[in-house]
């Protein structure tokens, strides 16, 4: 019964991920969590071992996800490379603090990472674009498929500081850091939404191989349960892309922003009284 439900939630996340460019581990990580350690459906695993195959997942989620927004032509290469870069040491670094968590204090600190997201995800269209960024930095130029171009661009040093950021938040929590790294390209360089959730699955699929190296590493994959979740993941992530281009993901949006929010609730509570 455990590998169905991974299987599934694999493909949940997937899906979800890939359509507004999360990553899908922000959807995997509180959904295990609740299903496998408060409902007790899937057993042996820890907040640790849940990290190791949201990461797992995140590599074929990405890679399934990249390639398809390689086809569409909505990946910045430069960008990805450079904010994949400024990723690496933060993701090492966030798997290593990882390690030192009991369960109780990931559930508090996982819930606060959600709700903020959640109110990030709130405010992010109500917030007016920054051109600081833009003007000070490198303007890359882009042409989408009806002919209008659309100019954006960062300075390389906030790029790195950012991703690293990131990059940490992705290796200690193990989501893909879509859900900050999105909004940023767009509200602070501009990017096009599509090219921005494009580019983020690239760094995503990226910064996830690192990622998934550190916590192998420290053993933290459980690989019979990681092996159900990659083919979800890999079938979501296709899915997701296609809806993406075909939709918009305001809804989902929406929907995404209760669930985040009560899954940050759920687990900071089970952090305290759990």
């Amino acid at each position: 019964m455990e590998y169905v439900l991974l299987i599934a939630i694999g493909m949940l996340s997937g899906v979800v991920g890939s359509l507004v460019g999360l990553g899908g581990g922000t959807i995997f990580v509180p959904v295990t969590l609740l299903v496998g350690i408060d409902l007790g459906w899937i057993p042996h695993v820890t907040p640790q071992t849940v990290v190791g195959m949201s990461v797992i997942m995140m590599v074929f989620n990405g890679l399934s996800s990249t390639m398809y927004h390689l086809k569409a032509k909505t990946v910045d290469y430069r960008s990805g490379l450079i904010f994949f870069a400024g990723s690496i040491p933060g993701t090492i670094i966030g798997a290593f603090f990882n390690r030192g968590l009991d369960l109780s204090s990931f559930n508090i600190y996982f819930g606060l990472l959600l709700i903020f997201l959640a109110a990030l995800l709130l405010v992010n269209k109500y917030l007016k674009p920054i051109r600081w960024f833009v003007d000070h930095g490198k303007q890359i130029t882009f042409t989408d498929p009806q002919g209008e171009n659309h100019v954006y661009g960062y300075p390389i040093w906030f790029a790195l500081l950012f991703t690293f950021f990131i990059g940490l938040t992705s290796g200690l929590f193990g989501i893909g850091g879509g859900a900050m790294l999105v909004p940023g390209m767009i509200l602070l360089f501009l990017f096009p939404p599509h090219v921005a959730v494009g580019t983020s699955m690239l760094m995503v699929f990226l910064s996830a191989l690192i990622n998934s190296g550190t916590h192998i590493y420290l053993g933290h994959v459980p690989w019979l349960y990681s092996l159900a979740v990659i083919p979800g993941a890999y079938i979501g992530g296709t899915v997701g892309s296609m809806l993406n281009k075909k939709m918009s993901s305001e809804t989902l949006v929406i929907v995404l922003r209760v669930l985040l929010l009560l899954f940050g609730v759920n687990s900071i509570i089970d952090g305290i009284w759990g």
